[in-house]
């Protein structure tokens, strides 16, 4: 099974390649190590790992204009690979591309992003264009930029 921390260089020049104005969201599956793997000797479990990054990133977050719009606890997989349980599920919102790059580009993100590195068994992380839900299932309109 592969094990996906941080995006390819890949990944991440086609995300800055989509030139679409306005916000961004960031749809983010997280599974956690039950024992961070730190490089230093630090001893802590991946939630709490998880947490620092939590702590020491969320001044950066804020300040750029970041948000987080949804967040709920994964219970159970009932359609797909049931070996892809998640620990934490949310969907993160940045006022546009630019906004997100500078989080990663941030000194004092870069500096916290070791305890993600640490806590972090596997995840996804989805680009989403903010749409506004219709009354059925699919159906949405997409927000203008």
């Amino acid at each position: 099974m592969s094990h996906y921390i941080d995006p390819t260089k890949d990944s991440f020049a086609a995300f800055r390649a989509m030139t679409r104005e306005g916000p961004v969201q960031m749809l983010n599956l997280i599974r956690l190590r039950e024992e961070a793997e730190y490089g230093d000797g630090t001893v802590a479990t991946g939630a709490e790992a998880y947490a620092a990054y939590g702590r020491e990133s969320a001044p950066v977050f804020r300040d750029l204009g970041g948000r987080i719009v949804w967040a709920g606890q994964p219970e159970m997989i009932l359609i797909g690979p049931q070996d892809e349980g998640w620990d934490i599920a949310f969907i993160a919102e940045y006022p546009g591309v630019d906004a997100f790059v500078g989080m990663l580009r941030d000194p004092v993100y870069r500096r916290a992003v070791r305890h993600r590195q640490a806590a972090v068994a596997d995840s996804r992380l989805v680009r989403l264009r903010p749409g506004t839900p219709g009354g059925a299932f699919g159906e949405m309109v997409l927000n203008e930029d």
